[in-house]
């Protein structure tokens, strides 16, 4: 039964697998994940883990972050980001919430058991509601977010937003 775990080196081959859809190319976290030897892999694992301390130091803009891993034994399946607060851009773009699943792993309700597992998380922040936006053409993750009890807000641009609650 898949689960959320902290990122890890022992995954890093599925990781890598799953970074070879090309998918990641341009995020700015996981671009050249599938090309990273292990050093890189460790050293990669240890900043998801720091980004979620207030102190350690980040990019303008950026906030602190729980990232966790969705897995299935050794199985990479997905991953799953809470930030902490929300910025003036996060909150029109991005939300408190951003999920990805691998290719593979796709249309098996992966996303929806995701966002419903890191909605804990996300209260145990003190999160009592979080923003969750899809792009207005992603019928899957808008389905994903009203699934796990998403509110619709409005759209802005190209994003749909919805407020989730965390308990």
């Amino acid at each position: 039964m898949p689960s959320l775990v902290a990122p890890r080196s022992s995954l890093a081959g599925s990781v890598r697998r799953a970074a070879r859809s090309g998918e990641w190319d341009d995020h700015p976290t996981y671009a050249g994940v599938a090309g990273m030897d292990d050093a890189e892999f460790d050293a990669w694992t240890d900043r998801f883990v720091a980004d979620a301390r207030e102190g350690t130091p980040r990019p303008e803009g950026f906030v602190p972050s729980t990232n966790l891993w969705w897995v299935d034994g050794a199985e990479f399946l997905g991953r799953v980001q809470v930030r902490h607060r929300l910025t003036p851009r996060l909150r029109d773009l991005g939300g408190h919430v951003g999920y990805w699943v691998a290719p593979a792993a796709r249309r098996r309700g992966h996303a929806t058991a995701m966002l419903a597992a890191v909605l804990p998380v996300a209260n145990a922040l003190g999160l009592e509601c979080v923003l969750v936006t899809c792009d207005v053409d992603n019928v899957g993750s808008r389905r994903v977010i009203e699934a796990n009890g998403g509110l619709f807000e409005g759209r802005r641009g190209e994003k749909l937003r919805f407020w989730v609650p965390t308990a």
